[in-house]
């Protein structure tokens, strides 16, 4: 088993890939102090001030000489990122993918053409302060009728928004929760609204464009004597309608799948990033999406993701994607570049750049077909990057309202939260898999032990195809399903 890797050729920087002790010899230096499983050590010296490299690029500069041997972190190292910039297009040759055998996944069909791998029902409140009532719609539903065959759940998707908002906000809220309602996982919905919010029925109806009529309700609290008895009963009726749905044999380039990263390790970029990456790869030439989204931690690395944008225009909205992030932070007074977290410095991470070059890993090699900002939904078959934040419920959110069917979620450090679509979550590390059982669904971690890339590829992918098939993953089995809702302006 290898206990040390260099990332790439060049790198001043190796990662332990096991607790290290000093006087250890790493990749042909003696350590001159204990490494962290996830760390960095210093292959060579590396003056005060001069660039830091990993992954064959830039992570910071040194704050102050380092020997070889030495652990190099938050203590002798800092971030070199600052401000906006000035972009240039240098068009990448895409990696030439190898062409995928048809693969068959089993999926409801909608009305409009759009295809689902669940077949739920939801209660969605258009404004939190019937929260408890959506809860107890539910929670009462699922009691009176004990047995729902033909339905894979019924679910309430609470939030705090819908009133006192304005401008922005109340725009994104709107849209968020409407994007739900269509949302083709959701295989009937009952909105539930207060009767005096700002998020008003009306209009929340008026402006939701086309939708099944026959897979939706709506229902004001203030309206009726008994909201609960109302609920349970409209409920009933999208029931009926949901339960008569089957999975038919779709290929799987109708699948479309989200990535995101959570509370990375030094051992994410090594491991579970790269196996995203390719099984990006795969399902882009099998013909289907995947979305890279988190903006913040794009920065430090954004010129390799503009280098594979498929032409100028694609170019351009991928530079007003970092710098509107960027200008987001600015007009607020926040530090730009104020990441990584604390658990990301405990397991390696250093810098900014650092993380995010270990994030990118997740999109693979395929080229950039399109960029999404703020109503935009996902329209092109291929790799897409989109606007949002590193926030892990605001994000997973911000990809299943785009479109996204599933979410591929990898973590160094664990998390059992779940988006209100699937969210296979997946370990960069063996511990931390062997720990966390019921918040991991699938372990990278034998990627630094040894195990072929290929091979967890195809594992990865059999898992995937299971899940949309009907498999539950972690956060489905233990009722782990939130939303977040992005707010950046001011509350009433």
């Amino acid at each position: 088993m290898r206990k040390t890797i260099i990332i790439s050729p060049g790198d001043s920087v190796g990662v332990a890939l096991v607790p290290l002790k000093a006087g250890e010899t790493a990749e042909g230096t003696v350590l001159s102090e204990d490494i962290g499983k996830g760390h960095k050590f210093s292959l060579r010296p590396i003056t005060a001030g001069e660039p830091v490299i990993k992954y064959g690029e830039i992570i910071g500069k040194a704050s102050e000489n380092i020997a070889a041997g030495c652990h190099v972190h938050t203590h002798n190292m800092h971030i070199c990122l600052d401000g906006t910039f000035e972009y240039s297009f240098i068009k990448k040759v895409p990696a030439v993918l190898p062409v995928q055998k048809p693969r068959t996944i089993n999926v409801y069909e909608r009305r409009n053409g759009e295809i689902g791998i669940r077949n739920e029902l939801w209660v969605i409140p258009t404004v939190g302060c019937v929260n408890s009532q959506a809860r107890r719609i539910v929670e009462l539903f699922l009691k009176k009728y004990d047995v729902l065959d033909g339905i894979d759940g019924c679910y309430a998707f609470t939030h705090p928004y819908g009133c006192s908002q304005i401008g922005e906000d109340h725009e994104r809220t709107r849209m968020l929760l409407q994007r739900m309602v269509k949302h083709p996982n959701c295989g009937g919905v009952l909105v539930l609204g207060l009767g005096c919010e700002n998020n008003r029925m009306d209009v929340f109806r008026e402006t939701l464009g086309e939708y099944d009529e026959s897979r939706a309700r709506f229902l004001i609290a203030q309206d009726v004597r008994d909201e609960i008895a109302e609920g349970i009963e409209l409920l009933y009726e999208l029931y009926k309608n949901a339960k008569k749905d089957r999975r038919v044999p779709r290929d799987i380039s109708c699948l479309k799948v989200g990535l995101k990263c959570g509370e990375s390790d030094g051992l994410s970029g090594i491991t579970a990033n790269p196996l995203v990456g390719r099984f990006s790869d795969q399902l882009i030439s099998a013909g289907g999406t995947a979305v890279l989204t988190e903006v913040p931690e794009m920065f430090g690395a954004e010129q390799l993701l503009m280098n594979r944008a498929k032409d100028e225009q694609t170019f351009g909205k991928i530079v007003r994607l970092i710098n509107e992030f960027k200008e987001y932070y600015q007009n607020s007074g926040q530090p730009v570049y104020e990441n990584p977290s604390p658990g990301n410095k405990t397991g390696g991470i250093t810098t900014l750049e650092d993380k995010s070059l270990g994030c990118v890993q997740k999109s693979g090699t395929s080229e950039i077909c399109d960029v999404l900002f703020d109503g935009d939904t996902l329209s092109r078959q291929g790799l897409n990057l989109l606007n949002g934040p590193g926030n892990d419920m605001a994000a997973v959110t911000n990809l299943a309202c785009a479109g996204c069917h599933l979410v591929l979620f990898t973590t160094g450090r664990g998390t059992p939260f779940g988006g209100f679509v699937p969210t296979i979550k997946i370990s960069s590390n063996s511990e931390l898999a062997s720990k966390k059982p019921d918040w991991v669904d699938f372990n990278a971690g034998g990627i630094a032990e040894g195990e072929s890339i290929d091979h967890m590829l195809a594992r990865l992918m059999e898992l995937v195809v299971d899940v949309a098939n009907g498999k539950q993953t972690a956060n489905e089995r233990f009722e782990s399903r939130d939303i977040a809702i992005l707010k950046t302006g001011v509350t009433l």
